[in-house]
């Protein structure tokens, strides 16, 4: 069964930019439920259990059809989240590399995801990047993309400090990306 991971700083590491309330409610309630409501989707699917929320993801036409939406939802939402805290980090940094030269693509992505969603820039089976959107918590995975960074533009990510200022948002996470966790997935 899945379990909500540790994050790698606490809570009130990323401040100014992303405040300790947020991330604290993000984590520990919003991540939560992903998890368990994950783990209720698969009680009944023993044969399921042992896979890992990438492999399940990347095959959703192998679950079963009864719980393939429970799976989208809350399996996307634990591997989406999962990666998110990793992208972050109080070093932050400046853009490197072939993903600084996308960086206008990806709040271009923000900016224009309609509701709730992701942002992405994703590495395709070949290597090529790219810079794509997902509505809710549908995953990269699930389309054969892998994510090298990713956004979380869902009003839980930044209601509490930013209110509707999703472009502040934006502009506040760029001071607490992980380049190095970027490097390491190029």
């Amino acid at each position: 069964m899945f379990t909500l991971p540790d994050l790698l700083y606490p809570y009130d590491a990323l401040e100014p930019y992303i405040d300790a309330q947020t991330m604290q409610i993000h984590h520990g309630k919003h991540h939560q439920g992903y998890v368990d409501n994950l783990n209720k989707a698969l009680a009944d699917y023993p044969e399921l259990q042992n896979k890992s929320v990438e492999d399940l993801l990347k095959d959703l036409n192998a679950v079963p059809e009864a719980i393939r939406t429970a799976v989208r939802n809350h399996g996307g939402g634990h591997a989406n989240h999962s990666l998110f805290w990793q992208f972050m980090s109080p070093k932050g940094g400046e853009p490197i590399g072939a993903v600084a030269q996308l960086k206008d693509q990806l709040i271009q992505a923000v900016m224009t995801r309609f509701g709730s969603g992701w942002a992405w820039v994703v590495k395709d089976a070949g290597g090529k990047l790219q810079v794509m959107s997902t509505a809710n918590q549908d995953s990269p995975l699930s389309e054969g993309l892998m994510p090298i960074l990713g956004v979380d533009v869902w009003e839980h990510a930044y209601y509490l400090k930013y209110q509707n200022r999703r472009a502040d948002y934006l502009a506040a996470w760029w001071n607490v990306v992980n380049w190095d966790k970027v490097a390491e997935l190029l």
